[in-house]
Formats: structure tokens, C-alpha cells, sequence
């Protein structure tokens, strides 16, 4: 089977290579096995979505990643995106809300060998902050607007990474850059569809 990636929308070879050595038909259900290298997102349950291959690419793309960063995943999912990251050489700590997601997904990539992804069930909105700072930041879920405590867990230099928007209304992936000074510089990218940010009290 052949990962199905528009070149022209991922220019970092080591990022294009790092997806092809992700099974992704690993991260999927048994019934959707056979679209799992389609350019499409797909249902993994509970109201979440596998996210479609090129935006996975874009979104890490945007991190900007070097071997040994550390890097806060908030919307651990079925794994697909924290085994791409960690194709990468880097430590993922990955947080889902789902607590039937966190098992299936932790399971799975320690099956598969990824021992530098850390996943924990709790409330993404908080981040992961005893492991912080982190040197990027990717939310996979659509938030209405950018968690304070996830700048506050971003090092300077850091990337963060996000949709906003609502889940009925316009999304747009936003890429934040915090500045050696403490500022926050922001860039909002394309419109982009994405399952609703989830809080614990929800």
C-alpha cells in the first residue's frame, strides 16, 4: 500500500519520509483498513477522526522540528500524528481526553516500538506542564480560541501549532511563535475542518 501525499503541499523530505514509515493502516478500525493510505481522515470512534495525510504533514511541517526537541501533542487520537512525530527523533508527550483513546493509542505504539511517545489521559486544555517547556506545540482538535496555559508551556523559540475556530463555522490553522522576549507572533493559514476541541467538564 502507498501513502497517497501531495508534494507540492510538503516540502521537508524528513517529513515526508517519517510518514512513509508510519503504517497508518495500524492506526485505523478493521473497517476502514482499506482506505487507511487515502488522503482522507477517517473514524476512529467516540467522535474523533484520524486526520487526513496532508494535513498531518503540513501541521508537522510547521513545527519546524529538530532531532531531541520536545514536543506537547494535545488530541493523542489513535497515535497516527505522535508516531509521525516520533519518526523524527524527538519526545512527544501526547494528552487525550478520551480515556478508551489513551489506552488503544498508548497500546498501539508501544506495540510498534515508539518507547519516546508518552501518552496521559486527561484535559488537553491544560497541557502536560511538568514536562514543560516544550520546544512545539500541535493541537489536533478545534479550539474557539488559543489555551492560555499552552503558551504559557511553550519556550521561547517555541512553535505552537492550532485550529480555531468554531465547530459549525469557518476553521483556520494558526501558527504561533513565541519570540526569545516572551512575545507571541501569530500566522493564520488556511481554512481547515476539524473535530470540536473537548474539555473535561463538557
Amino acid at each position: 500500500m502507498t501513502l497517497f501525499l501531495r508534494p507540492q503541499r510538503i516540502d521537508k523530505d524528513q517529513v515526508l519520509a517519517a510518514m512513509r514509515r508510519v503504517q497508518r493502516h495500524r492506526f485505523v478500525p478493521s473497517d476502514c483498513v482499506h482506505l487507511a493510505y487515502e488522503d482522507q481522515p477517517l473514524p476512529i470512534g467516540y467522535g474523533q477522526t484520524i486526520s487526513q495525510p496532508t494535513i498531518v504533514g503540513i501541521m508537522t511541517e510547521l513545527l519546524n522540528l529538530y532531532p531531541g526537541d520536545r514536543v506537547l501533542e494535545i488530541g493523542t487520537g489513535s497515535g497516527y500524528q505522535a508516531a509521525v512525530l516520533a519518526e523524527l527523533d524527538i519526545q512527544v508527550y501526547s494528552v487525550e481526553i478520551v480515556p478508551e483513546l489513551a489506552v488503544s493509542a498508548a497500546k498501539t505504539l508501544l506495540t510498534l516500538g515508539y518507547t519516546g511517545v508518552h501518552v496521559r489521559h486527561a484535559d488537553g486544555y491544560l497541557g502536560w506542564p511538568e514536562h514543560a517547556p516544550y520546544d512545539a506545540i500541535i493541537v489536533t482538535a478545534a479550539a474557539p480560541a488559543l489555551p492560555p496555559p499552552l503558551v504559557n508551556q511553550l519556550r521561547a523559540g517555541g512553535r505552537l501549532v492550532i485550529p480555531i475556530g468554531p465547530p459549525d463555522g469557518r476553521q483556520y490553522l494558526w501558527l504561533f511563535k513565541r519570540s526569545a522576549s516572551g512575545d507571541i507572533r501569530s500566522r493564520r493559514l488556511g481554512e481547515v475542518a476539524f473535530v470540536p476541541f473537548t474539555r473535561a467538564e463538557e
